[in-house]
């Protein structure tokens, strides 16, 4: 069996790996040198890194005898699922999407929509902020008020630390570490730097959720959760392995 499989999250390496155990091969795709790095190595394993547009996506579909095409991109991705889902539909290979853990229960969290209404929102609270979305949408943040108030902590790439510097981060602020970290790290991190508010998204247990939630809490810190964009159908990682095991 050939996968296409669109990474991005732990699962998705999970996934790669445990197909590369299991003797199927996996064309893994990430959309930065970064993100390649960390894919499973194997015979079977290939990385494709760089984004593509639909367009691009299709043609990959159609260079290849894949006999589906894995979307495990983060759930804060939308667009990138639904060009795979229609690349996918046009070379007419089956579409899979492995879901991550569904979106906390509230339990008395801060929610804001997207990026640019929590940084809204965080301009009428006080104190310092443990930005934990990584580097994607951080000039909502790099304004007056908040830049000299936030603590980003993105990936350990050029790239993230670049982005931070060009926007104006206090370097003394910007974090670059990569997670998931533990509920005692997140808490010495926020006590450290005498943080008030944490941002995190709804990003579920492999993403360092409740880790950070407990962390939060843990050191009287209000936490503000980012919902995720919209609620989407499709399989566990343990779901996915049943269903491919009968595919086999």
């Amino acid at each position: 069996m050939e996968i296409l499989l669109f990474g991005g999250t732990t699962e998705g390496r999970q996934l790669a790996e445990w197909l590369a155990e299991a003797g199927q091969r996996v064309t893994y795709c990430a959309a930065t040198e970064y993100g390649g790095a960390l894919a499973p190595e194997g015979a079977g394993v290939t990385v494709h890194t760089g984004r593509l547009d639909q367009a691009g996506m299709a043609a990959l579909l159609a260079a290849g005898t894949f006999d589906y095409a894995v979307d495990a991109t983060h759930p804060y991705a939308p667009q990138v699922s639904a060009n795979l889902r229609a690349a996918a539909g046009e070379a007419e290979v089956p579409y899979l999407r492995l879901l991550r853990e569904g979106p906390p229960e509230d339990e008395g969290w801060l929610h804001a929509p997207d990026a640019p209404s929590a940084a809204g929102m965080l301009l009428g609270m006080e104190g310092n902020i443990l930005l934990t979305t990584g580097s994607k949408e951080l000039d909502c943040y790099a304004v007056t008020g908040l830049r000299e108030r936030v603590f980003p902590r993105v990936l350990p790439s050029p790239d993230s630390l670049n982005r931070c510097l060009e926007l104006g981060f206090p370097p003394a602020h910007i974090i670059c570490m990569q997670g998931p970290f533990s509920r005692a790290l997140n808490a010495a991190m926020a006590e450290q730097l005498n943080i008030r508010v944490m941002v995190t998204k709804a990003s579920g247990g492999t993403g360092g959720f409740w880790d950070k939630a407990a962390a939060a809490r843990d050191v009287g810190a209000a936490l503000l959760v980012i919902d995720r964009p919209c609620r989407e159908t499709g399989l566990s990682l343990e779901e996915m392995k049943a269903f491919l095991t009968r595919a086999f």
